[in-house]
């Protein structure tokens, strides 16, 4: 179990183990529990997207039984950041803490332990989208849920403790920081210029310099000030704060996406390990507002103390240029994908 402590004076969250001690994650089994033949190993699957000619099942495991052939398999974690079970301690400031209370879902990819989310086929992406979606909006009538968080990491310098092809869904009873700052910077924009911030950068970037790709619905860029080398965004055009509302269409458009840009990103930077996360608006009430979005993160160096101390980002790569390199394999990629020689 762990509690959320906040910084004396700063809006920063830390997830710290209670005085228990440390989450035990235990020795890691010599099996894969994510593969198929392994579920005993899991806790039982809360949703299992089986296809069956050509229709999508949603299942889940039963004190009888397991579902198997399945292609998308969802379940709680094992080695959870928050938990449903933490204890009801709570301390004011300047130690202001809570209980790091939510849900900690693992969203197993693909039944290939060797296949990965950079060459996963876009049917495949596309079942993993349509099941994200069908959590969120799961997550968001549960109690205590303020924000559904979504994350992705891939290889071990990307934080990945298992390499079995997966995504992280993780609620919290608060509005993240990221997403809050954002949010009240967005929020501000539109005050004094009655317009999404969004919608202005897909305006001034669509056909620029930093575009990487293009599809109907959806717009990849690399942004004109990144963290870190070879960052991308992917942007709805049209503007839209809920994830759990984007179309089947749009869901179809976006597995395109993925699979084109993440691919071409292994590419051209050979395997690079990455972080990937979704940023979206919280779904309850809530004044401010966010035009969702997908960043990813190339982990091609490391930070210094001007970073880790200051918050101020050394980039040795134009984003100009990263999207030059970057926008030529994502292309290829999507040719080939589309069937365009």
């Amino acid at each position: 179990m762990r509690e959320l402590r906040k910084d004396y004076v700063l809006d920063k969250f830390v997830l710290v183990p209670d005085s228990s001690g440390a989450p035990d994650a235990g020795k890691q089994p010599e099996k894969c529990p994510y593969c198929p033949g392994n579920e005993s190993m899991t806790p039982p699957a809360l949703l299992a997207l089986v296809v069956k000619e050509g229709m999508l099942q949603r299942l889940s495991d039963s004190e009888d039984a397991l579902v198997d052939d399945w292609s998308v398999r969802v379940f709680e974690s094992r080695s959870p950041v928050v938990t449903q079970t933490s204890a009801a301690t709570y301390s004011d400031k300047p130690l202001y803490s809570e209980p790091a209370y939510g849900y900690h879902q693992v969203v197993v990819a693909t039944p290939d332990h060797k296949q990965s989310l950079t060459k996963m086929s876009v049917d495949q992406w596309g079942n993993v989208l349509v099941v994200i979606q069908d959590r969120v909006r799961w997550l968001y009538t549960q109690k205590s849920v303020t924000y559904v968080s979504i994350y992705v990491n891939s290889g071990t310098a990307a934080g990945a403790q298992v390499p079995h092809p997966h995504l992280n869904m993780v609620t919290f009873s608060q509005i993240p920081p990221a997403i809050e700052l954002e949010a009240e910077g967005s929020h501000r924009f539109m005050n004094e210029n009655g317009s999404c911030p969004a919608c202005n950068m897909i305006s001034v970037e669509s056909s620029g310099p930093r575009q990487i790709l293009a599809t109907d619905s959806f717009l990849a860029l690399c942004p004109w000030a990144p963290t870190y080398p070879y960052e991308f965004w992917i942007y709805p055009k049209r503007h839209i704060t809920s994830f759990s509302k984007i179309t089947q269409k749009e869901i179809n458009d976006l597995a395109l996406m993925l699979r084109a840009t993440l691919g071409g990103m292994s590419k051209a930077l050979k395997d690079v390990p990455f972080n990937m996360v979704f940023h979206l608006s919280p779904e309850k009430k809530n004044s401010r507002q966010i035009h969702w979005h997908i960043e990813v993160y190339p982990q091609l160096s490391t930070w210094s103390g001007l970073e880790r101390g200051f918050g101020v980002f050394v980039n040795n790569v134009r984003p100009e240029k990263a999207a030059e390199v970057l926008g030529s394999a994502c292309r290829k990629e999507l040719a080939g994908l589309v069937g365009i020689t």
